[in-house]
């Protein structure tokens, strides 16, 4: 029997609660509970569990939102490689991770320019196996795009 925090729908109600948070602009509280989200889902199914990597990816992208970029790609370094075994390359979410890596990397201001080169360097990956997997004219593959394109203008700007 769990416990009560580790109820699996009290953590569903946790992340829709964050989410509700978000969209009134209460990023902070949005983090915490997503935090709080990825935590019990860590511990009720795993490490190498779908649902937990998709929390790990949620949680990552509230750290985005709120410019904690150092702590956002440490929460994704741990998971892409774990979603890269378990869910294979090719899968959305060890996609939209690696892309989520690599904006960490390239929107943070104080990115070296080791940091710059690994995003262009991630993206260029996830573009050609986004554009293989999914083909030229889906959504993701044109957000891939956008994201190289802005990845190297950042690049560019610094060289």
């Amino acid at each position: 029997m769990h416990s009560s925090s580790l109820c699996p729908s009290r953590i569903r109600t946790q992340g829709n609660l964050a989410v509700t948070y978000h969209e009134l602009g209460r990023s902070e509280q949005a983090l915490r509970l997503k935090r709080d989200v990825y935590s019990g889902t860590l511990k009720l199914y795993g490490k190498e569990h779908k649902d937990t990597l998709t929390e790990a990816y949620n949680y990552a992208c509230s750290l985005l939102k709120v410019g904690r970029f150092e702590e956002a790609r440490s929460v994704l370094r741990e998971n892409i490689l774990v979603g890269r075994r378990v869910l294979g390359e090719g899968d959305d979410l060890t996609l939209s991770m690696r892309a989520n890596y690599a904006l960490a990397l390239h929107v943070d201001d104080s990115a070296t320019i080791d940091d710059l080169r690994e995003a262009v360097r991630i993206l260029e990956e996830t573009e050609r196996t986004v554009r293989r997997v999914l083909g030229g004219q889906h959504p993701t593959t044109d957000k891939m795009e956008l994201s190289l394109r802005r990845a190297r203008a950042a690049l560019a700007a610094r060289e």
